[in-house]
């Protein structure tokens, strides 16, 4: 394509290490899944919903209608997107069966009933999946079309002309995890048949943001952010980041952030969002994430005591010199266990047993010697089109994105009011003086982590926000606030299911904590009349996974991100917080974003828990021991926490067989408890996340992997099966689509039938992993095209519990499943049996309140399968035989 262009860029490419999949190659496993599904016999099993919906998952952008602000759409990061007419009272969703349905930015031309949908989200979390481009509808969301940009992986606007929405500009972002060259903005003028690349910077910078002059639909001005994002390691900021202008409809652009400019600019200058203001012609703000360092100087004279660069590189001599309380002081401050003091630290110095560094090995405090606090969120003003800046807050606004604000980067100016301002961040705050002074607006309702505002252009105390939990409300600028969560979009990572009648289900999930509910749940509004929602909230933070004791049901062990566990009781004070520590002379223990831990099927007294190490608890989580050696790779040097397991299988049929995988490529085996290992990695691909291992519950050699390239733009599925305790590996999956692989599980009858969930989607195996299918549901409970994070399977009740990140929890009925064997493929066809008709409470009478409702009609389907497609004829007969 030709840029024209009044700058020059420097280009800085990066080498990718490792292999990213080319977007050609995903658009060709569209038809690989279309071939999974035409050949599923699955296509007629309902999946079904069971909640939950009262949390949500996050929103990265809003649309509102105009003329009428109780129609708009809801795009979710890995939700789709969904559509009110109500105000929120309800949803219908509108993007569920495409190739993609993460979503990073929407636009609407409510006239003409145009929608265009920008996938993949800019919010670069661990879980912000790839997109695949853009693609557009021309009757509000009842087809779709595809429009190209396969490379953008992640979008964050999409402006329409307000004249003519075949023109239409893209601010693409670009890969996550590896670089590339398509990244920042794209226009089309014919309605998405060909794009324009008009404004490019490098392979680590890409567009994060753009903006229209409400006056002028040619001026425009794009948001740039460089960022490097490795599974050990992001950096959120650099020289590429600036603001850019163009008053051309993107022809040509200029450069607004110059070092003279006032604005943050260079190395330290990390996400960007810009409003523009419709009252006053020239008046732009910005909010920018600034990780400059400030000067530690200071900080450090008014600092009593000791600091961790005092004990940095100390010699024997200097560290036996050292003040004992000053010392034991330090050790108070840093949490260090109560059975250390300076004595001991010092004998054990001075006889050689520690080294003089001891205290900076233990605490893991190199960092924070070179470290410094940085400046974080500011907001900044322009009257002159951008050419000049001034920093407008008092330098107050660092809680707002504490440390991350690549997850923000928004901000919005009134349409009425140019001093009235609104930041998204941890907390949504509001100016009503420019910028000068500032409040939180969010209620006791309202959730943390905010993406998204609408203001009403003709009220500006009308909000309609997204969040992490959501779509909050307000008429009147925040003072009350009602919730509009009614789909069940919530993100899951993990689910467990209990041994109770009825079984509940149980899942961690993004920044909404743990949760318990009953399988039988449906959805509904009853539960208002009652006030008491069937889901129960177990525990906070970024819910991980859960185990529950199946001798009492009662007994969950769970916790939040970074291993943060305890073990608690439903209806009991029992609390128990378990995190393993290391030992004084050992280096700090690595925990990964989800920690794995398992109970034991053998006695569910024992826990075993990962971090670098594999440690394990007897007494259910209480005087947790260190079984191993670290199990990784090692560290490597970066400030996300990583060389950790990521995954943990005990042998169903064997005690003491135990398998462990690594987010750095590693499979280890012990046959005795814990206590010795054997690397398993002969012929597997290196360096890959170990998603999921599970040892078989029907041969003890077998076992069973999944590996996941996600965090290196690797698309492909790779699944493995090993008969001979990892000695060899089989490769299976090889004709499923370039999906990453997230979960597999065994049925626990069936040795044969296997189902994985993948980025995209769930499959099915009957013939131990040679060859699968989709499973999609039917067309009154189908599955939709979200990633599936974890399985559960309910052995009694024979269901299959898929825990989503993007569509809640569903589960599906898989008695049915288990019983296909080989003899069973081999017959022209079979007709299962058919089920009993349950007894449900109150069948054979009407109570009163339900006198004038729908008759209560239930159906009892039967199913069989047969070796090709053709006519058939269903014949059904009496108990007499008489038809």
């Amino acid at each position: 394509m030709k840029i024209v262009s009044n700058i020059i860029f420097l280009c800085t490419l990066t080498s990718c290490v490792m292999a990213q999949t080319p977007a050609e190659m995903r658009i060709r496993g569209e038809a690989k899944r279309e071939v999974l599904e035409a050949k599923s016999w699955l296509k007629e099993l309902p999946v079904v919903n069971i909640g939950p919906s009262i949390m949500s998952g996050r929103v990265t952008d809003i649309a509102v209608h105009p003329d009428n602000p109780s129609t708009f759409l809801v795009a979710y990061a890995s939700g789709g997107l969904w559509k009110t007419v109500n105000n929120g009272q309800s949803f219908e969703p509108l993007f569920d069966n495409e190739a993609a349905m993460t979503i990073g930015a929407i636009a609407v031309d409510w006239k003409r009933n145009v929608i265009y949908i920008g996938t993949g989200e800019v919010n670069s979390s661990r879980s912000s999946y790839a997109g695949l481009g853009v693609y557009r509808s021309d009757d509000g969301g009842a087809t779709w079309n595809y429009l190209g940009l396969p490379e953008s992986h992640h979008i964050g606007t999409i402006l329409l002309h307000p004249d003519n929405p075949d023109i239409a500009w893209v601010a693409v972002l670009g890969h996550l995890y590896t670089s590339n060259a398509e990244r920042g903005v794209y226009k089309t003028q014919d309605g998405g048949k060909t794009w324009q690349h008009v404004l490019k910077k490098d392979a680590n910078t890409g567009a994060v943001e753009l903006s229209m002059d409400p006056n002028n639909p040619d001026r425009l001005y794009a948001c740039l952010w460089e960022r490097e994002r490795k599974a050990w390691n992001f950096k959120e900021s650099g020289p590429g980041s600036g603001i850019y202008t163009s008053v051309d409809g993107g022809k040509k652009w200029q450069i607004l952030t110059c070092p003279d400019s006032g604005f943050p600019s260079g190395e330290g200058m990390g996400r960007t969002g810009l409003a523009v203001a419709a009252g006053k012609k020239g008046l732009l703000y910005a909010v920018v994430d600034n990780q400059a360092r400030k000067d530690k100087k200071e900080e450090q004279a008014s600092k009593e005591g000791l600091r961790p660069e005092d004990l940095d590189g100390i010699t024997k001599e200097a560290f036996l010199a050292l003040d004992d309380s000053l010392l034991n002081q330090f050790l108070k401050e840093n949490n260090v266990d109560t059975s250390y003091n300076a004595a001991l630290l010092k004998a054990k110095v001075k006889d050689g047993t520690f080294r003089s560094t001891v205290l900076t090995d233990y605490l893991d405090l190199g960092a924070y010697v070179f470290d410094s606090p940085i400046y974080g969120c500011q907001v900044y003003k322009s009257s002159d089109y951008g050419a000049t800046w001034t920093q407008v807050d008092a330098g107050g606004l660092f809680s707002v994105y504490n440390t991350y604000g690549y997850y923000f980067g928004k901000i919005y100016v009134s349409p009425q009011d140019t001093n009235k301002l609104i930041v998204l961040g941890v907390p949504i705050i509001m100016s009503e003086d420019g910028g000068k002074s500032w409040k939180s607006i969010g209620g006791d309702n309202v959730h943390a982590d905010h993406h998204i505002v609408w203001m009403n252009p003709d009220n500006d105390d009308h909000l309609i926000i997204g969040n992490d939990g959501g779509v909050n409300i307000t008429y009147d600028s925040g003072k009350h606030w009602f919730l509009a969560n009614t789909p069940a979009v919530g993100q899951f990572y993990a689910v467990e299911v209990d041994d109770a009648q009825p079984y509940n289900v149980y899942g961690g999930l993004q920044d909404n904590g743990v949760w318990y509910g009953p399988s039988t749940y449906t959805a509904g509004s009853g539960w208002l009349q009652r006030g008491e929602y069937p889901y129960k909230f177990i525990y906070g933070g970024d819910g991980m996974q859960v185990e529950v004791d199946k001798r009492d049901n009662a007994t969950i062990y769970t916790g939040y991100q970074f291993g943060y566990y305890a073990r608690m009781r439903k209806n009991s004070d029992d609390y128990l917080e378990i995190r393993p520590r290391h030992e004084m002379g050992e280096f700090p223990l690595r925990f990964n974003w989800q920690t794995p831990i398992q109970l034991s099927e053998h006695n569910q007294d024992i826990l075993y828990y990962g971090s670098n190490r594999l440690h394990r608890s007897m007494l259910q989580g209480a005087a947790m021991e260190t079984l191993s050696d670290d199990l990784t790779n090692g560290r490597k040097e970066g400030d996300v926490p990583f060389g950790t397991i990521s995954t943990i299988s005990e042998s169903p049929i064997r005690f003491g067989l135990i398998y462990v995988g690594t987010d750095d490529g590693n499979i280890q085996l012990s046959t005795d408890g814990g206590y010795t290992w054997q690397k398993r990695t002969e012929g597997l691909p290196a360096g890959l996340w170990v998603s999921r291992v599970v040892a078989s519950a029907h041969e003890a050699g077998r076992v069973y992997i999944t590996l996941n390239g996600y965090r290196n733009d690797d698309f492909e599925a790779y699944i493995y099966r090993s008969d001979d305790f990892g000695k060899k590996w089989y490769r299976m999956g090889q004709e499923l689509p370039h999906e990453p692989v997230n979960v597999i599980i065994e049925d626990p009858v069936n040795p044969r039938l296997l189902f994985v969930g993948t980025d995209n989607g769930l499959y099915a195996s009957f013939n131990g992993g040679d060859n699968w299918m989709a499973v999609t549901g039917n067309e009154e409970q189908p599955l939709p095209r979200v990633a599936v994070h974890d399985l559960a399977i309910q052995p009694r009740v024979k269901e299959l519990v898929i825990a989503t990140h993007g569509r809640s929890l569903y589960k599906m009925e898989i008695g049915l499943l288990e019983a296909i064997n080989d003899d069973i493929l081999a017959m022209p066809v079979y007709a299962f049996t058919v089920s009993d008709i349950p007894y449900y409470e109150g069948q054979g009478s009407t109570p009163w309140w339900r006198a004038f409702a729908s008759p209560d009609v239930r159906d009892y389907p039967f199913y069989w399968i047969a070796a090709g497609e053709g006519e058939s004829q269903l014949a059904i007969m009496d108990a007499e035989g008489k038809v």
